[in-house]
């Protein structure tokens, strides 16, 4: 049997790269070219790892869905606290500035 010319994490990483470029339809066109040349991969050979993958509707998402959820949702919670320390810094400063007007 021969030996594959890539590693196994190169081949899974420029196919789930591959498959999620191909998801998004901005990205589509030229995709498994364009990540071929990133990877330094053949670009047949990555076009044969994605159509594999996609017969076999391998999961894109290598990330754990919770892991994922909890990272989100503590960027969330600081974007908030930045959001309302911006509101307070506003209103501060706009009261200020208006009663300097009123002087």
């Amino acid at each position: 049997m021969p030996t594959s010319k890539y590693p196994p994490e190169v081949r899974e990483r420029a196919t789930r790269l591959a498959l999620e470029a191909r998801a998004d339809p901005e990205t589509r066109n030229g995709a498994i070219a364009r990540i071929a040349e990133q990877t330094d991969v053949n670009k047949e050979a990555l076009r044969n790892w994605v159509k594999k993958a996609e017969a076999a509707n391998l999961p894109v998402e290598t990330e754990d869905v919770q892991a994922r959820i909890r990272r989100l949702e503590k960027e969330n919670r600081e974007l908030r606290k930045s959001n309302d320390i911006l509101r307070s810094a506003t209103a501060f400063f706009g009261k200020a500035e208006f009663d300097r007007l009123q002087k």
